[in-house]
């Protein structure tokens, strides 16, 4: 009898170790976790599905650009994404993000946290300041915001891997995913949305989209000053500008 509790003990036990084994293992496979990079994550197995993937030195001079409200959806609704804007062109599907922390691992790196949230604890909008008004703006800020990341290249692999990977699910013939969760870059792509969002056309605003791209992606020289609210703001009012 002796032994046989014995034996029913450590099966016990084994079960609790595989079942804490398997949860451990669906925590790393899974969307809430962007940066074990433990080996049987799907996250980490294939071919890289974002970034530059041709030579062609024009792959960023899009014909057109459009709004993808399903695909904006979809990648928000990823644990770890507060909000996404993707756009779509003739060659590439282009993404802005901003983070919640609801999954770790979201950065590669550590470095300077750009949003402080302080604020709501002493009622205020700018804890700095003192002031209780915030932008209205603009959809990214460095005071009680979602989070942002200043280099795309920051952002944890397996997150990119994974907003990519749900866009080429829907979409295989696209050429390059591009992810940023830059302050400015979210605004930019904010400000096309609401044109979208409007029933405006996007086609006026192809030029300056290009020169968002290529700036955050292609190592672009200018970049548009950028659009402020409220009141629309016409393409021809996008005046191209040196960054300081």
């Amino acid at each position: 009898m002796r032994k046989k509790a014995v034996l029913l003990l450590l099966l016990a036990l084994f079960a609790v170790f595989q079942a804490g084994c398997s949860y451990k293992q669906e925590f790393q496979r899974s969307d809430s976790d962007y940066g074990s990079r433990k080996n049987g994550d799907p996250k980490n197995s294939g071919v890289q599905s974002y970034g530059k993937a041709s030579s062609n030195p024009n792959q960023h001079q899009n014909v057109f650009f459009e709004y993808s409200s399903a695909l904006s959806k979809k990648v928000t609704a990823l644990n770890g994404v507060a909000a996404a804007n993707v756009m779509l062109t003739d060659k590439n599907a282009y993404v802005a993000i901003m983070l919640d922390w609801t999954a770790v691992g979201t950065k590669s790196t550590g470095g300077i946290k750009e949003q402080n949230n302080t604020g709501t604890n002493e009622g205020v909008y700018n804890i700095d300041s003192g002031t209780p008004y915030g932008n209205g703006r603009v959809a990214a800020s460095p005071y009680n915001s979602f989070f942002t990341v200043s280099d795309h290249n920051q952002l944890s692999h397996e997150l990119k891997q994974t907003i990519a990977d749900l866009i080429r699910a829907d979409l295989p013939m696209v050429q390059e995913v591009h992810i940023s969760a830059n302050m400015e870059f979210v605004n930019y792509f904010n400000e096309f949305a609401k044109e979208a969002w409007g029933g405006r056309s996007l086609a006026p605003w192809t030029d300056s989209f290009n020169t968002v791209v290529q700036y955050y992606f292609d190592g672009g020289s200018v970049m548009p000053k950028p659009i402020t609210q409220p009141g629309r703001v016409s393409p021809q009012d996008w005046q191209m500008v040196k960054p300081h």
